[in-house]
């Protein structure tokens, strides 16, 4: 048995755990990280990064098929499906020496490769380790929602914790899930030449604007992936390379099945309640410093039950430093957080969507929009199925909805107005390089503008009145 005693405790090395031990050591605590399985969490080796390299590699492949409207014949893309899952890993290993034990050692982090449980309030068992720890970090992050289909366990499926793994392109794969990791993994699959079926029991898309999700849905189906929304998935039954899931709009029948419904805390292996920790079945309870019951203690990222995202883990980090290093305040605040789903098109969403803006601020809200087909850039791309929505609540906006090329991207700009209360004027003051799909967000800020200054009789009168009068 080894007694540890440490100024920081961490436990679990996914995005949020790794920011604050990174940045907590290189500033002078004593810090000690637990992770029993792999270094860089569910988003560097399941999630973000694996999920957009295959994205990539369909989208190698439709660029094949898709130039005829530029004058390049199309060709049938020869897919090798085992060599796209190289190129995944590929990717994986290039990103890995940055989350690797070996940095975070070279920083002073005392890292421990095993799974810790509480046996006391602030004490952590770690395999032979017994750590006390001044303050501690849980963020262990989350694992795929397996849920209770009649049958399914009685089937091979995978998740994305394993769908990386599949080495043989699956003929028909059925997923269930119509949320963002669904349809990405579904666009990729028919992209890379499988046949796609995917069934929702609810809407697909169903967090996002229903004007835009419908945009992006039109795509997924025009280029042949089936989707089956309001279709639970009632029974599940088959072997490997035939799958039948039953569905209140009929049977799918399929080779492989990847179940995609959603995400569930990992707090299980945790102890928690021998600690004095409160937690529900979304996570840790936590209040808006991210502390737990236990003040000395933290949850962060997806475990502490909130938005579910790599950039929401990054962000909590950065209130555990100032609170933990330095007896700071800080808070969570979620109106300026983005998000994004990497289909093609992407949407993206930050703050209120346009119901959501409707139902808090009623008549005071003004909606601002402006197509992807009036963007210059987007012409010449051949990219034009898009558009953006700010909304907007006396000059200030309160969010924004894109759907369209680069929607990932345009929606930091919202987010930087939202975090630091820029008006519409400032973002309508920026200046774009010509011709870009940046333009779109000064050009919906001028479409915020325009029926004021264009079609409004007192400014005319004015400008009329100033030009009888200069020189």
């Amino acid at each position: 048995m080894a007694d540890i005693k440490t100024d920081l405790l961490v436990i679990g090395a996914g995005s949020g755990g790794l920011s604050v031990a990174a940045g907590a050591s290189q500033m002078g605590a004593d810090v000690t990280l637990l992770e029993g399985h792999k270094m860089g969490g569910d988003c560097l080796n399941f999630g973000c990064v694996p999920s957009k390299a295959l994205l990539a590699a369909g989208h190698a492949a439709h660029a094949m098929s898709a130039g005829a409207a530029m004058g390049i014949t199309p060709v049938v893309p020869q897919v090798d499906y085992a060599a796209a899952k190289d190129h995944v890993m590929g990717v994986i290993d290039q990103i890995a020496p940055v989350d690797s034990q070996e940095r975070f050692e070279s920083f002073g982090v005392r890292v421990i490769r095993e799974y810790g449980r509480f046996i006391a309030p602030r004490t952590v068992q770690a395999c032979e380790h017994t750590i006390t720890a001044r303050r501690i970090v849980i963020s262990t992050g989350s694992s795929p929602l397996v849920p209770p289909i009649k049958g399914l366990a009685d089937v091979p499926f995978y998740t994305n914790e394993t769908l990386f793994d599949l080495r043989e392109k699956p003929d028909h794969l059925i997923i269930i899930g119509g949320g963002p990791i669904g349809l990405e993994m579904a666009q990729a699959h028919v992209r890379l030449g499988c046949k796609v079926t995917v069934i929702e029991g609810a809407r697909a898309l169903g967090k996002d604007d229903p004007e835009l999700a419908a945009i992006a849905l039109d795509n997924l189906r025009a280029e042949g992936i089936e989707i089956l929304e309001e279709a639970p998935a009632e029974e599940i039954a088959g072997t490997a390379g035939n799958i039948v899931v039953e569905t209140p709009k009929g049977r799918v029948q399929g080779t492989h099945l990847l179940v995609a419904v959603g995400r569930k805390a990992n707090i299980d292996s945790l102890d928690l309640d021998k600690a004095g920790i409160a937690y529900t079945g979304k996570g840790v309870t936590v209040d808006a410093s991210m502390r737990t019951s236990d003040k000395k203690v933290f949850a962060i990222g997806d475990v502490a039950g909130g938005l579910q995202f790599t950039h929401v883990a990054g962000y909590h980090a950065g209130l555990i430093i100032r609170q933990a290093l330095f007896g700071l305040p800080a808070k969570e605040v979620t109106a300026h957080i983005p998000w994004a789903t990497y289909t093609d098109p992407e949407m993206a969403q930050v703050g209120l969507t346009e119901e959501q803006a409707r139902q808090i601020h009623g008549d005071a809200l003004e909606v601002a929009r402006f197509e992807y087909s009036h963007n210059d850039r987007a012409i010449a791309i051949r990219q034009t199925k898009g558009l953006i929505k700010v909304m907007v609540v006396k000059g200030r906006p309160v969010g924004a909805s894109i759907v369209g090329h680069q929607a990932g991207e345009l929606i930091a700009t919202w987010s930087l107005a939202i975090a630091n209360k820029i008006k519409m004027s400032g973002v309508s003051a920026m200046v774009a390089p010509y011709p870009t799909i940046a333009e779109l967000n000064k050009r919906a800020a001028g479409a915020y503008f325009s029926p004021k200054l264009f079609d409004n009789l007192r400014v005319k009168k004015v400008v009329r009145l100033v030009q009888r009068f200069l020189p």
